[in-house]
């Protein structure tokens, strides 16, 4: 009796996570549209899924009224969990990803374009394959929660100092002195989740003035706690 109450009970808990499975792969999808091909989407869906169904079988909806609402985060968490654990920033790319950046910069004030990876290894005397793999792993990272970045290199030590409040408060104050247009990408790719394409036609701007307005709200961002 006790036996078939209890498969009864986690009967109800997988057709709760069964119910949420096509939000769970729309999720899956949307990130996947933020990140480099190399970043197989059936990975992050399978994450979502397995963490989905852990948090049905312990949801107790006497505390929480929406399960979704309860589980949207933690298995969107579980997926950047997964991203981070691919080690995608190591020492030495992260230094090489600097140097990507200012080369890049370099080239588009002469060329008014980006270049490729090939004239990248050629400028910066490293192989494609180095170039590549650094260029992925920046990608990567940018769909990470702003906090995650700043943490990224050596000046994570100090970001570790900031108090959540006081760094909230040096994010607003650095967006303030850039112009409303710039504010929006932020807004769009941080909090909207929206891809760069979709960014692109909405505000009438290049997908690489894009990535360079994100690339300088975080230095700026760094530049004003001191890191």
């Amino acid at each position: 009796m006790i036996e078939a109450y209890t498969q009864d009970i986690k009967h109800k808990e997988d057709e709760l996570a069964i119910q949420y499975l096509p939000a769970v792969k729309a999720m899956a999808f949307r990130l996947k549209e933020r990140l480099p091909s190399s970043i197989d989407y059936m990975d992050l869906s399978a994450i979502g899924t397995e963490e989905l169904i852990k948090l049905a079988r312990r949801y107790d909806e006497k505390l929480n009224d929406s399960f979704w609402g309860y589980a949207k985060k933690r298995v969107y968490g579980a997926m950047l969990d997964y991203l981070r654990s691919l080690d995608i920033l190591s020492r030495a790319s992260r230094k090489l990803v600097k140097a990507i950046d200012y080369a890049i910069e370099e080239y588009r004030v002469t060329h008014e374009e980006e270049p490729t990876d090939e004239e990248l290894a050629i400028l910066l005397d490293e192989s494609i394959e180095k170039v590549h793999d650094a260029r992925i792993a920046s990608t990567i990272y940018t769909v990470m929660p702003l906090h995650d970045q700043l943490q990224v290199g050596d000046e994570g030590a100090a970001l570790a100092q900031i108090e959540k409040e006081e760094l909230i408060n040096v994010i607003k104050k650095v967006l303030g002195d850039f112009v409303e247009r710039e504010q929006l990408v932020i807004q769009f790719y941080y909090f909207e989740e929206l891809t760069l394409k979709e960014i692109s036609e909405i505000l009438n701007i290049t997908e690489s003035r894009i990535s360079q307005i994100h690339k300088s709200v975080i230095h700026k961002i760094k530049e004003s706690i001191g890191a």
